[in-house]
């Protein structure tokens, strides 16, 4: 592996946090990426640690938290090789890495398109979910996410209306980041429920036969209280995909 393939932080970003959450970070986000393969041979500490301008200890704290993690593997004879598993199921993956596995079995990043955001009351499925009134207002999230510029998954969000701070025209790439970063919607937990179903209106959005199988997926997303916050209902085409939850 070349040393470019991590990737050289540069001072002033590496000065902003923690140094070894920095380097987690960029590897993380390389082995997440496809930039660092399953079976990818990391170089050797001494020669990691220049890379990066820090300290061997340093080091190894970011990779003994990507080993527990599960993306990195400690090999006595080989050293530190990437894995290709999915990390651990935490929030912080689930909300910046795509759920959607190749079925080679690679991670996926995605990009996401906004397709509208808008304020209407709370249907009685929805307010019994978020433990809300009927009627209560709820702001709705919309968009569709793309892997290689074709469509695969539709996202549709409701929050209620109060607990946000301002009204954005457009659904954010992270929704769950900007609800924390910008409106102080700080999520700890998120539960969801599979089932197969066929919608031809999701299925035309995706570019697919109204009567082709999608992935639905119903979550709900809870705040550092333990009250549901979010509201989501996801529809993915699985036909070049595969939905992956890892647990350990």
């Amino acid at each position: 592996m070349k040393r470019d393939d991590v990737g050289h932080t540069g001072t002033a970003r590496l000065q902003a946090e923690p140094l070894h959450q920095v380097v987690k970070q960029r590897l993380t986000d390389a082995i997440l990426s496809g930039e660092l393969t399953q079976g990818t041979v990391l170089p050797a500490e001494q020669e990691l640690a220049q890379s990066y301008g820090i300290a061997v200890g340093t080091l190894r704290r970011a990779l003994t938290a990507l080993t527990e993690e599960g993306l990195l593997a400690r090999r006595r004879k080989t050293g530190t090789v990437v894995t290709g598993r999915a990390p651990q199921l935490t929030l912080r993956f689930l909300v910046k890495y795509f759920r959607l596995h190749r079925l080679d079995g690679k991670l996926t990043t995605s990009e996401s398109r906004s397709l509208g955001v808008h304020t209407s009351p709370a249907e009685v499925n929805e307010a019994h979910a978020l433990g809300l009134p009927e009627g209560t207002l709820l702001q709705r999230f919309h968009r569709v996410r793309l892997v290689d510029g074709r469509p695969v998954m539709m996202d549709r969000y409701a929050v209620e209306a109060a607990r946000l701070k301002l009204t954005i025209k457009e659904v954010p790439s992270h929704l769950y980041m900007h609800l924390e970063d910008a409106h102080g919607l700080r999520l700890s937990a998120v539960r969801e429920a599979l089932s197969a179903e066929t919608d031809a209106e999701v299925a035309a959005e995706l570019g697919l036969p109204g009567t082709a199988p999608l992935l639905r997926i119903d979550e709900i997303a809870y705040d550092d209280t333990g009250q549901p916050a979010v509201l989501a209902v996801h529809h993915a085409d699985t036909s070049r995909h595969r939905y992956v939850n890892e647990i350990r």
